[in-house]
């Protein structure tokens, strides 16, 4: 009998100590990673909910010889794996490998001890003093703590800090472009970004977020210590992140923050002072081209946009240059002001060019927020292909990587190519520069043709623009009676969840409904387990970062297939790309985008093998439309129908039998 493999004999200990019982599909998981890592070939992982994936690449990942790399889309997510997985995991198995491990994140998630005892510029680079009332009251409570954290050698990290709004963590932080650096802060050996940074350069595993891998790899900004494996949890969030990271925004307000606060340091330069006037000047010829300009997507931009961009441009570039060479004297005011001047013309430089493989578009002003330009890659898959994948050996992993029941939809957004799939023999001859790459399907411990019922209201109306009709709402009642609450309702829009709830509210007032928004959402998903009669409905937030098994949920009601608005620029952009090279624009950029969302939406039902109930989608579409084959390839093989009075019987008897 062959000896069993290290990957599951330490797989098998750490199991064991967790009080777990052995899953093929995680086994086989982890074997696929431990031997992609050996080889160097990338792999393509879906492993259903349930499968225990962390444990899945977590083992091989302490047993490969060189430092791994986990990168997650959602802080809950990481917040699992530093505070519950990896520390039972290094409990069970600790003895024989090298358990070391960080978390690194970007530098804004850390306390700022400068910024905490030097204080606060304001946009004139003037100190100001704390706020009054709660704020004032939050700032120095946040203050306290990072001093605690600080004498007791804590991480300052801000998921670790007491209860604060963003506007109030902005008092006591720093991005990237403000902070002094470690050779001019006088704080550098007590700073909690600078000593995540070490530890992280001194552990085996760390653990970081999409966003900050993508301004490492793909940016080429240095983050993230050498490494040569990355593996990629929630995967299918990968290229919307990226995108983000890649994605940079201009306003009339950071041109002129930007002018102001450079003032006083340039101001005693002779004719360089007059570079913070010019770049205010700029600042107004934005404004009026701005309102010049139609909100959405600026295909050509016309030439008062262009020549005002062109002036930002300029007038920010001899700002940056007026403040010569960095002084070592630790002006925190100094140090700022340059950061901004110098994010302006990067900016506005990017958006003068406008290349064609960029994109460009106008959020209109709304109530507080400005108008605002924004610039985001059209593709971004040949800068992974390029910087991440030709570098660095990578494990995509991720409950929703086959689409339309295969992998190559989501693999060629990452970069892969179907023709160097090696496990299909489709790789066997392809070209030098060719990435070998791998994809495995290990299932789920699910029953889901038992457990759960898909339900398509097919006799309903498609969906129209002006939200919910009155055929949506009786039918939204109707399956809300028959299982008495217990719903998770995944709304389009906050308007369409919020005229569910009120209609829910008014025609079943014995159930408790609650909508994103009436509270916090930590406050909400306690409230949505605690009562089963109990109805959530929200939007994006609910469709993947809800995780509520038991009766608290039976019954998830989908309104529409979630395809991207017509008018988002950067999606409809992408698939007029695709169109013109030949392919289909709404398959490959609208379709796809919607089955990956229906699918995270759908997996909120099933969460553990005892999970019983009904997804009920009022779309029609899904049964009536060609692409609703593909949409429903890509969804976990429940049992499906069409019938009302079938899904309304069965919802009955799972309420009763609770």
């Amino acid at each position: 009998m062959p000896a069993e493999s290290p990957v599951r004999e330490v797989l098998a200990a750490a199991v064991e100590a967790l009080g777990g019982k052995e899953r093929t599909g995680q086994v086989e998981m982890a074997e696929a990673v431990a031997r992609a890592m050996t080889e160097q070939q990338h792999l393509v992982i879906q492993a259903g909910t349930g499968t225990g994936k962390s444990l899945g690449y977590l083992v091989p990942s302490l047993l490969n010889h060189d430092r791994v790399v986990v990168a997650t889309a959602t802080l809950a997510l990481q917040h699992q794996l530093v505070e519950r997985d990896i520390p039972r995991l290094v409990e069970a198995v600790g003895d024989r490998l090298d358990t070391t491990y960080a978390v690194l994140k970007g530098r804004s998630n850390y306390a700022c001890l400068h910024r905490i005892r030097e204080g606060v510029p304001d946009d004139q680079g003037v100190l100001v003093d704390i706020p009054e009332g709660s704020m004032g009251a939050e700032v120095l409570a946040l203050r306290g703590w990072a001093e605690k954290e600080s004498e007791a050698g804590g991480t300052g990290e801000r998921d670790h800090a007491p209860r604060h709004t963003e506007r109030v963590w902005r008092q006591v932080s720093v991005n990237h472009r403000e902070c002094l650096g470690a050779a001019r802060c006088a704080f550098a050996q007590e700073c909690f970004a600078e000593r995540a940074k070490e530890k992280a350069a001194n552990s085996h595993l760390i653990v970081t977020n999409h966003s900050l891998l993508a301004i490492d790899a793909i940016e080429g900004v240095p983050m993230i210590p050498d490494y040569d494996v990355v593996v990629i949890d929630e995967a299918h969030e990968l290229v919307s992140r990226v995108t983000q990271a890649a994605t940079d925004e201009l306003t009339v307000g950071d041109v002129e923050r930007a002018a102001r606060r450079s003032q006083k340091h340039v101001a005693d330069k002779g004719d360089a002072s007059t570079a913070a006037d010019d770049l205010a000047d700029a600042a107004d010829a934005l404004a009026d081209a701005l309102a010049a300009t139609s909100a959405g997507r600026i295909e050509t931009p016309g030439e008062q946009l262009s020549d005002a961009l062109v002036l930002v441009r300029d007038a920010a570039r001899s700002l940056v240059s007026a403040f010569g060479k960095d002084e070592a004297d630790g002006d925190a005011g100094r140090t700022q002001a340059k950061g901004l001047a110098q994010e302006v013309f990067a900016t506005a430089e990017r958006m003068a060019a406008f290349k064609e493989s960029d994109v460009l578009w106008l959020n209109e002003a709304r109530e507080r927020i400005p108008a605002r330009l924004a610039v985001a890659p059209l593709q971004v898959w040949a800068q992974m292909r390029e910087r991440l994948l030709t570098e660095k050996t990578v494990i995509f992993a991720s409950a929703t990587l086959m689409l339309g029941g295969d992998f190559n939809a989501v693999a060629g957004s990452l970069g892969l190519k179907p023709s160097e799939r090696v496990d299909t023999g489709a790789g066997e001859s392809a070209a030098d520069d060719a990435l070998p790459w791998r994809a495995l399907d290990v299932g789920s411990p699910f029953d889901y043709a038992r457990q759960g019922i898909l339900y398509v209201a097919r006799h309903l109306p498609d969906p129209g623009r002006d939200g919910l009709g009155k055929a949506q709402v009786d039918e939204i009642v109707d399956l809300i009676d028959a299982a008495q609450g217990r719903t998770l309702g995944l709304f389009s829009s906050r308007r369409a969840a919020e005229a569910a709830a009120e209609a829910v509210r008014e025609r079943l007032p014995h159930l408790t409904t609650l909508a994103q928004g009436d509270a916090q959402l930590p406050e909400l998903s306690r409230q949505f387990v605690e009562d089963p009669h109990t109805n959530l409905f929200g939007t994006l937030t609910l469709w993947q970062g809800l995780d509520v098994p038991g009766d608290t949920c039976q019954l998830v009601l989908i309104d529409r297939i979630p395809f991207p608005r017509p008018d988002d620029p950067l999606m409809s952009a992408r698939s007029r790309a695709a169109d013109k090279a030949g392919g289909n624009g709404f398959m490959q950029v609208s379709a796809t985008h919607a089955a990956l969302l229906l699918a995270q939406g759908v997996g909120r039902l099933i969460r553990t093998t005892e999970d019983k109930g009904v997804v009920a989608i009022l779309d029609p579409r899904l049964a009536t439309k060609r692409y609703g084959s593909f949409l429903k390839a890509s969804l976990p093989p429940m049992w499906s129908t069409t019938d009302p009075a079938v899904v309304r019987q069965a919802l009955g008897r799972i309420a009763t039998a609770d």
